[in-house]
């Protein structure tokens, strides 16, 4: 009895019809329409009736204590849930989404599916259902990150939900649709104006989705029941069909035939073999035990037909499922999968995805450490230890170089400390560079902490020793009191020292209460850029503690007032132009090159923060410029000097000051131990003037002898003495007020000269003339004698002053050293020398 109208007054009306005028029926083959056939198979227990239905596949009829003499020869859409399960395990699957229409038949396949893929390792993460408008749902599938959607629904829904994930995006190689395929050929073209979608943006969607279906005929070559093959059969059957309509169903109506067939067979031969007075023929409806033997038999069907392997399980044919594929606007067959053997064959290089490989099923998030460029590390390693190598030159320089005069005015023991701290800020580089692609995380967050300190103590021994020493020039020549001051290295070691000992205190504590610690910091995902259906999340690792805006502005407060006070004292020591003691000029330049580079490289590394390469470029080549700038500003100009002019830089020149400064230092008198150079280059400039004056004295020496000499000779010579060598004597007075050194003190002959003129030598007092020639001390005879004893006496008078011989001596010292400096003439010799 076939049902062929979804009617079910009309369906109900025939069924009671055959009943009641019919002759006894063993079995009702047929049943359509999935409410019909519901009907009827519900009400077959009361008949002891059998049914099979070759058509009917809604999940329902599989309810065995609801329809338990219901059979069907084909598979029931819940049979495609084990395929799909399969499916996504071939392709390693294991999340989905689900998206139903909300139609009885559709969730009875939705429920069946959750409770065959609970305990499969699969999860169904998201589940949706629509009625009309299926975009809403399609939208929660992509905010939920869905690739693989499961899909039931029939073909005008079909065209909607396309559609929508068109104008979502949900297309292509990154997602996956498995919808029914039972739908008719081209069944787009029939609903696509129901829809505001363009028909290629429609295929466009649709490429590559997969349909999972019963498959209508097998493709296998064996014989069936029939003794016929699947493919003579089919060829049969459109032979016989001519022109008229085929359906998909026929190959299963014609295994239905021969399950009937073998089932009143095998309920024979039970008959025959258990009682054999009972007939077949003698079957009536309240026969309940006849109508047992039929279900039994029907269950015990097993042969191969058309359809392939006909079995039951529990009512339900385990059959053959296909699976084919949307390509290029046709439907291809990519598979099929037995129920009976549960085994899935994937037809060779016929399924295509649209990407190189088969979608994820969920956004495959792969984190990357955004690490630094070896290349690039490279690249500032070498600068790094080329800035080293020049370090350990300018160290070696100075270090040869301590004893000459040029290098111990400056200080060597802290040049050699701001050697140190550029080396030690030089090393910080390396660990700088160092991250999570060199080094494990414990190591990582060790390194947070050990290059923190070595470039703060680097940075700190390298001005704090420049500072220091322009602090005790400072000293030095702001020294008003005219006291004796010294500030011995030890002094400067100690200055250092403190700084270093208030920047170990903060870094202790900053140790201690708040350590700095590996930070991972994850950025928003980017696509692969090798274009893999992967998506990138860029992590960054940071050293950052609790409160480090708190201690890093501790840090800077206190390198600023650092940075400032060098900035005070380079100011207060600009006008000391005595290049090997002042570095005023070069450490106001280093503070205004690495202030202004620490100010632009912080706030370009700070907005940098997420991109490594740049921010450890930065960093990097900040701490280069800064070390180099400092130690070249430091070094080159006393390398160059000790080249070119090694004692320009001590020449006398350098105590010149300007005006201001010689108003206000004209009272100084220091003597400084730790600043012997200056006193020596001050002593030896006045030895020079020593030394010049001396050859004067030896020249006008040389003078009076050969006047002496004249004298001696020629007695009328006095008036050449009186006119050409008074101008010498005086010289020579004035030479001995110069060496005398004390404003107070005058010299005899220069008071005799000032007490009596000497355009008086050639007068005679007129009162005089009468007198005795003896009387006349101004007689050619008494000038002779009083030369002769007084010139000698004069000659040595002068000598003590130049390191010469005594006034007391009778004769020349042995030595300049063997007579006082500055000794005045004993009373006896003024007298003498008074009466010249």
């Amino acid at each position: 009895i076939c049902f062929f109208q979804c009617d079910n007054a009309k369906g109900l009306k025939a069924f009671y019809d055959a009943i009641k005028f019919g002759p006894n029926h063993l079995m009702v083959f047929g049943g359509v329409c999935a409410t019909v056939t519901s009907i009827i198979a519900e009400s077959l227990k009361g008949w002891n009736l059998v049914q099979l239905s070759f058509a009917a596949t809604t999940p329902e009829l599989a309810d065995k204590k609801k329809y338990p003499y219901f059979f069907r020869t084909v598979p029931s859409d819940n049979a495609v849930n084990p395929a799909i399960l399969k499916l996504l395990k071939h392709y390693h699957w294991k999340r989905v989404g689900t998206l139903t229409q909300d139609v009885q038949r559709f969730s009875e396949v939705r429920n069946n599916l959750t409770g065959v893929l609970d305990g499969k390792d699969i999860e169904i993460s998201d589940t949706e259902s629509f009625s009309d408008d299926p975009c809403t749902s399609v939208k929660k599938l992509k905010g939920n990150d869905v690739r693989i959607i499961l899909g039931q629904f029939n073909e005008e829904m079909a065209v909607k939900v396309f559609c929508c994930a068109y104008d979502e995006e949900m297309y292509g190689s990154k997602y996956q649709w498995i919808i029914p395929g039972w739908y008719e050929n081209l069944w787009w073209e029939a609903w696509i104006n129901s829809s505001q979608c363009l028909i290629k943006n429609l295929l466009a969607a649709m490429e590559g989705y997969i349909g999972v279906d019963f498959e209508p005929l097998s493709s296998k070559t064996n014989k069936t029941i029939s003794g016929r093959t699947p493919q003579q059969y089919e060829k049969e059957y459109n032979a016989r069909r001519g022109d008229g309509q085929s359906s998909k169903f026929h190959g299963y109506a014609y295994d239905g035939i021969w399950v009937i067939a073998s089932t009143l067979q095998r309920a024979m031969k039970h008959l025959n073999s258990t009682n054999k007075h009972q007939k077949i023929e003698d079957f009536n409806y309240s026969n309940q035990k006849l109508g047992n033997i039929f279900l039994n038999a029907m269950n015990e069907t097993r042969f191969f037909g058309v359809t392939g392997d006909v079995v039951f399980k529990n009512g339900e044919r385990m059959g053959t499922i296909k699976f084919t594929q949307f390509q290029e606007q046709k439907e291809v067959k990519v598979g099929e999968y037995n129920a009976v053997d549960d085994t899935l064959v994937i037809i060779n290089n016929s399924i295509r995805f649209q990407g190189v490989e088969p979608p994820k099923d969920k956004t495959i998030i792969q984190e990357e450490l955004r690490k630094i460029s070896l290349p690039l590390y490279s690249i500032l390693s070498a600068l790094t230890i080329l800035g080293m190598i020049m370090a350990s030159a300018f160290l070696f320089f100075n270090i040869k170089n301590r004893n000459q005069k040029l290098i111990k005015m400056s200080s060597p023991y802290m040049n050699n400390l701001i050697i140190l701290g550029g080396m030690l800020s030089y090393a910080s580089i390396f660990l700088f560079g160092l991250d999570g692609s060199f080094v494990s995380e414990k190591t990582f967050e060790t390194l947070c902490t050990v290059r923190t300190w070595i470039l703060t103590v680097g940075y700190t021994t390298a001005f704090g020793a420049m500072f220091a020493k322009t602090w005790r020039v400072h000293a030095i020549f702001k020294n008003v009191k005219m006291k004796k001051k010294i500030i011995k290295d030890q002094k400067l070691l100690g200055i250092v020292g403190g700084m270093l000992l208030i920047d170990l205190c903060i870094l202790i504590c900053w140790q201690v209460v708040d350590p700095l610690r590996r930070t991972v910091e994850k950025y928003n995902m980017e696509p692969d850029p090798a274009g893999r259906d992967i998506s990138i999340r860029p992590i960054l690792e940071h050293c950052e503690n609790t409160h480090m805006t708190i201690w890093l502005g501790i840090v800077y407060a206190y390198k600023g007032l650092l940075m400032l006070f060098g900035c005070f004292l380079a100011w207060e020591t600009r006008n000391v132009s005595i290049p090997a003691l002042n570095d005023s000029k070069y450490i106001g330049m280093s503070v205004y090159n690495v202030g202004i580079m620490c100010i632009i490289g912080a706030a370009v590394s700070f907005l940098t923060r997420d991109q490594p390469n740049v921010q450890f470029c930065i960093v990097a080549l900040v701490i280069i410029f800064c070390s180099t700038i400092t130690l070249c500003l430091v070094f080159v100009p006393k390398l160059i000097t000790l080249r070119t002019n090694p004692d320009a830089a001590t020449q006398n020149r350098r105590f010149q000051f300007t005006q201001n400064q010689k108003k206000e230092d004209s009272k100084t008198s220091t003597s400084v131990t730790s600043v012997n150079q200056a006193s020596t280059s001050r002593l030896e400039g006045l030895q020079s003037e020593n030394h010049r004056l001396r050859m004067k004295i030896t020249e006008l020496d040389k003078d009076l002898e050969e006047v002496t000499m004249q004298l001696q000779d020629t007695p009328e010579k006095t008036t050449y003495i009186k006119q050409n060598h008074y101008q010498d004597l005086n010289d020579i007075l004035s030479i001995r007020n110069f060496t005398d050194g004390k404003d107070g003190e005058k010299a005899i002959l220069k008071n005799h000269l000032d007490q009596n003129p000497p355009a008086q030598w050639g007068s005679s007092d007129p009162s005089r003339t009468s007198k005795d020639p003896i009387e006349d001390i101004n007689s050619p005879e008494h000038i002779q004698r009083r030369l002769s004893l007084q010139l000698p006496i004069l000659h040595h008078a002068y000598l003590p002053s130049i390191g010469g011989v005594d006034a007391s001596c009778a004769s020349p010292c042995v030595s300049p050293s063997a007579s006082p400096r500055h000794r005045h003439v004993p009373p006896s010799f003024r007298v003498m020398v008074s009466g010249l």
